[in-house]
């Protein structure tokens, strides 16, 4: 199953690059003022569907733009096409394609694939995650003040009046330092990697988090809303390598 799903995250992401480079002949439309969406979120999801319904067409399917498929099956694909919409749009190379496989509402595989870096990340359960087949892991930095970390503000794009600027305000003097990437799908990566230590954000959905969040933790991180549960996106996620995570939750209180 891996392997389908690395074919098709590499293929999905060159499909990408070809849309990319199209820059300002592509059609954009807005589900609201400030959340774009193109034809090319639409027609990579559009290719990976087909492709899964080829193979497995009884399976189930949730994607960004297209919502639920269900057909009964124990298997779901929960689909991003196009992680960082706003990068993608704006000429940054801080966008993802996203594909996971659930079984019984439990990822059991996953590929993020960062076409513009030159990166795909994926892992299996019980497996390990790896990043152009070599193996991550999660930092050993165990203290706010020698981390990096990332954040997003989905939560602003969707106007909610409780977002992430107090949060932000807490932690980032605690912190050696924010990046702000623009993709969930690569911030969780880089969790995973050792690149961050740490990632959180407000109001992102399933497809936003499915294959990154098994990529971390199969990279030896954890993952918990930010009340310190299990209810994640909904409540909020935090991702980390493990070992700042209570500090974090303590800082945010």
């Amino acid at each position: 199953m891996i392997n389908f799903i690395k074919s098709l995250s590499s293929r999905s992401g060159r499909l990408a690059l070809a849309e990319f480079a199209k820059a300002g002949a592509r059609s954009i439309s807005f589900k609201n003022e400030k959340d774009l969406v193109t034809d090319a979120d639409r027609k990579i999801e559009d290719f990976i569907i087909s492709e899964i319904h080829r193979k497995f067409p009884g399976h189930d399917i949730f994607g960004e733009e297209t919502g639920k498929t269900e057909k009964g099956s124990e298997y779901c694909w929960v689909i991003d096409p196009i992680d960082g919409t706003t990068s993608f749009v704006h000429g940054q190379p801080f966008f993802s394609v996203s594909i996971a496989l659930q079984k019984k509402g439990r990822t059991i595989a996953g590929a993020v694939n960062a076409p513009k870096l030159g990166e795909i990340f994926w892992a299996e359960k019980g497996k390990g995650a790896f990043c152009n087949g070599r193996r991550v892991h999660v930092s050993r930095r165990d203290k706010l003040i020698s981390s990096v970390l990332c954040t997003g503000f989905a939560c602003l794009r969707a106007n909610l009046k409780d977002n992430n600027l107090p949060i932000f305000n807490k932690i980032l003097p605690r912190l050696r330092g924010v990046r702000r990437y623009g993709s969930a799908a690569i911030d969780l990566s880089y969790v995973a990697c050792g690149r961050l230590e740490g990632f959180w954000e407000l109001n992102l959905k399933p497809y936003d988090i499915a294959a990154g969040v098994l990529i971390l933790e199969e990279a030896g991180g954890e993952v918990c809303d930010l009340r310190g549960k299990k209810n994640y996106p909904e409540d909020g996620i935090l991702a980390t390598n493990g070992r700042i995570t209570r500090e974090f939750l303590k800082a945010i209180k």
